[in-house]
């Protein structure tokens, strides 16, 4: 049997686990047409389950559409991705390429079509129609992008009135857009989607204080849709699963060894499903039918040593003080790192220091912030900076 755990991409729906709830609550939404802004940390599972909301939709006989916009190196660049994955979403090939001839006014776009292009990609995320371009070559003054911006964001209420279905987007990675064109492109996509009440949206983030930022009161999307913030998956339900899966696939788990999976991975998705899938791994190289702790700790010390490598060169690139405070994090669990006995444990410089440190460490996400404590944000990180530095 293959290896019933996934990480690294998007989790097909086979591997995908719990999220009942933020499931039922995202597609209700999108099939109401609205606009949804999802805000999760990394590692938390949002890719999936925006991947799983789509599926849902599709079944729904509505059409989707999957961007991620951090992919992109520019505006333009991001007009043309987002206008050849609409185009996918239409089909019949002459009918698409019609459509879009017919819907982008102020410039002619480039359309092509390789039906021998390779399908196989190393992305974690498909190619939208592998083999289709678009391209807007003659676009270069600001007030051209501008012009084009607004017909490429009207695009998919376009699209619903010509094929009478609904459509649903997905901008995955949304805190990107800002980098395109200041505040401007953030004007242009609330001025167009509010009136698009055949589409739904979801703008979704893993970057939670740039996305808050995006929705407060003097940015053009405050108040334009429904906010849902992603948690972790309640612990005991995430190793439930995680058992179930071992033993769905012949391995009989040994007793507490899914509770210290998700304990060591922090309970996030990403890790957990690292673990499992390497434990799952150690176990089958060996030919046996049983996994217990000592798989996992032969699997963790394998990752760790594949991984030294790339966290000894992090470690190099700290400062003094921010490797501190890294390591005071670790060994605090977080907790009142401010605090004087804190201070004096780790041997921390004064407060304002550590503070530097830590928003240094928070920008680099070499860390991030949760409640009251802070968190490493790569579990392996975490262990290998609690065994391998002083």
């Amino acid at each position: 049997m293959d290896n019933p755990f996934v990480y690294g991409e998007v989790v097909p729906a086979a591997a995908f686990v719990n999220r009942v709830t933020e499931l039922d609550r995202l597609v209700g939404d999108l099939a109401a047409g609205q606009k949804v802004f999802l805000i999760s940390p990394r590692r938390y599972g949002k890719s999936s389950l925006i991947r799983q909301a789509l599926a849902a939709m599709n079944r729904r006989g509505a059409l989707t559409v999957d961007v991620t916009v951090s992919s992109f190196s520019s505006y333009v660049a991001f007009l043309e991705g987002y206008a050849r994955a609409l185009l996918a979403a239409e089909t019949k090939w002459d009918r698409a390429r019609h459509w879009l001839l017919e819907s982008i006014r102020t410039v002619r776009p480039e359309i092509r079509y390789e039906p021998s292009f390779p399908r196989s990609t190393p992305s974690s995320r498909p190619i939208a129609a592998p083999g289709l371009t678009v391209a807007f070559p003659t676009v270069r003054a600001e007030r051209d992008v501008s012009r084009l911006a607004q017909e490429v964001f009207e695009l998919p209420a376009r699209l619903a009135e010509a094929r009478r279905r609904k459509v649903v987007v997905a901008l995955d990675e949304f805190q990107a857009i800002g980098g395109f064109d200041g505040g401007s492109v953030e004007h242009a996509l609330r001025a167009a989607v509010q009136h698009q009440r055949d589409v739904g949206y979801v703008f979704a983030g893993s970057e939670p204080s740039l996305m808050e930022r995006m929705l407060g009161p003097r940015r053009p999307f405050y108040k334009a849709g429904p906010v849902m913030r992603l948690d972790k998956i309640p612990a005991e339900e995430f190793a439930e699963a995680i058992d179930a899966r071992f033993t769905r696939s012949g391995i009989r788990p040994e007793a507490g060894l899914a509770a210290a999976i998700v304990d060591l991975g922090g309970n996030l998705p990403y890790d957990v499903q690292r673990l499992a899938h390497e434990t799952w791994d150690e176990v089958r190289a060996a030919g046996r039918r049983r996994a217990t702790l000592d798989d996992l700790h032969l699997a963790l010390r394998r990752l760790l040593a594949e991984q030294h490598m790339m966290f000894e060169a992090l470690w190099q690139r700290l400062t003094l003080a921010q490797r501190a405070a890294l390591r005071a994090v670790v060994l605090e669990e977080g907790r009142e790192l401010l605090s004087a006995d804190a201070r004096t444990r780790q041997r921390l410089g004064g407060p304002s220091t550590v503070q530097a440190a830590l928003a240094a460490l928070t920008r680099e996400d070499v860390i991030s912030r949760e409640g009251d404590r802070y968190l490493v944000v790569d579990s392996l990180l975490r262990e290998w900076v609690a065994r391998r530095t002083y």
